[in-house]
């Protein structure tokens, strides 16, 4: 399978970060509130990236989980997609501020721009509830023609089973309530990501949320 980028849909609609556009100056502080930086610092202890390594996010949105793990790791290259143009102004002025080589595109998660088996790691951070049920195999299916062999995809979202419980508040953007672990593993799998399973969770001020890995094998592609 060769990879290409359809930029026909450069002109598809999408749910912004705070589900209005004119709500998106609102986003870092809201991300704040809920302890989103704690978030990605396990997602990141999870996702054991080396030196040298090509990283992906995707649905990055205003860059903080990119900014984190440059801070961690120098020595890696990072890749952030999002459809909304004014979250990666956002992200390329935090890079610029911090000095940080971070590279952000224009791109939706169902039609990255790039290449077969070119990336160690993606990585997903509270963006899957943005998206229907049935719009998440395309997704799984590019992240697993992107992977390189072994590589790894890290994601974190919101339990939907869960909503608002354990002092949380309901999270209200998105397909909040579709977002269900057995539904996203089954939807890893069934993409052809092996060894789809939880790998832990943890609770904010938006509720629940689990952390997921799924893995590229080794032994290449059987299609």
């Amino acid at each position: 399978m060769t990879g290409h980028h359809n930029f026909h849909s450069e002109n598809r609609g999408y749910l912004p970060a705070m589900g209005k556009q004119w709500l998106l100056p609102l986003y870092d502080p809201f991300a704040r509130f809920i302890g989103i930086r704690r978030v990605h610092e396990k997602l990141l202890d999870r996702a054991n990236i080396r030196p040298g390594q090509r990283i992906l996010e995707i649905g990055c949105g205003t860059g903080d989980l990119l900014r984190t793990l440059k801070q961690r790791h120098s020595d890696v290259e990072v890749l952030g997609i999002d459809p909304d143009l004014s979250a990666l102004r956002r992200a390329r002025r935090k890079a610029a501020r911090g000095k940080l080589q971070i590279q952000y595109e224009r791109a939706f998660a169902d039609d990255l721009p790039l290449s077969d088996d070119s990336v160690d790691r993606v990585l997903s951070s509270f963006m899957l509830h943005h998206l229907a049920v049935a719009e998440w195999a395309p997704v799984f299916r590019e992240v697993r023609r992107v992977l390189r062999p072994g590589g790894e995809l890290h994601l974190a979202d919101i339990d939907g089973s869960h909503p608002g419980q354990d002092g949380g508040h309901p999270h209200r953007f998105g397909q909040t309530e579709e977002s269900l672990p057995e539904l996203v593993l089954a939807a890893l799998a069934d993409a052809g990501l092996s060894g789809a399973r939880e790998n832990g969770y943890g609770r904010a001020r938006l509720g629940r949320y689990v952390f997921y890995r799924a893995d590229a094998e080794c032994g290449g592609r059987s299609d």
